[in-house]
């Protein structure tokens, strides 16, 4: 793939009925933290999870697609509304493409964003494939876009108010915030 200009990408961005993200090194910084039990811990940003529930307000479906399995994945989705939520997913594009014709979308509809070789099948099946900056060399490569923040660390946010931004929806949703009672 080659890199879009700023233009090209808001053009494609425009077109997003579903968000696809990947989680660790995405929603998180790809840090796992083992406690002595056993526990798993991960960090989120609220600013990333708040960019997905705006992201959900304007229409925009959201999933996420994860080769991990952990109940923590689970329970920050649910708290965020994301209905579709897919985990052991070692064959990502699969379970893309069986998610886009579920939901009858086609390919150029649908942006994913991932940060290690695992999402390569997955971006390669969508109109706007996406790294965060401290994505693998490969997946910079690969991108239409890179994010400027890092996963974890505001570039999910980044991406959903570009998609926003795109579909002249993000200025209305921001003024909600404004609105005096």
């Amino acid at each position: 793939m080659s890199r879009l200009d700023y233009n090209s990408y808001l053009d494609k961005a425009a077109k997003i009925k579903l968000a696809v993200f990947d989680v660790d090194g995405v929603l998180t910084n790809g840090q796992l933290i083992l406690g002595e039990s056993g526990n798993e811990y991960k960090c989120f940003d609220v600013r990333d999870g708040h960019g997905l529930v705006m992201l959900l307000e304007t229409g925009c479906q959201v999933a996420v697609i994860t080769a991990r399995t952990s109940k923590i994945v689970a329970e920050r989705m649910a708290s965020l509304g994301i209905e579709y939520v897919y985990q052991g997913e070692k064959d990502k594009g699969a379970r893309l493409l069986a998610l886009i014709d579920e939901l009858g979308l086609t390919t150029e509809q649908v942006l994913y964003v991932g940060d290690d070789v695992i999402d390569l099948p997955a971006m390669s099946r969508v109109g706007l494939a996406v790294s965060v900056n401290d994505g693998h060399q490969k997946v910079r490569e690969f991108a239409h876009w890179v994010t400027e923040n890092n996963g974890g660390q505001g570039a999910v946010r980044e991406v959903c108010e570009t998609i926003m931004q795109s579909q002249e929806k993000l200025d209305a949703l921001l003024n909600r915030y404004l609105a005096s009672d």
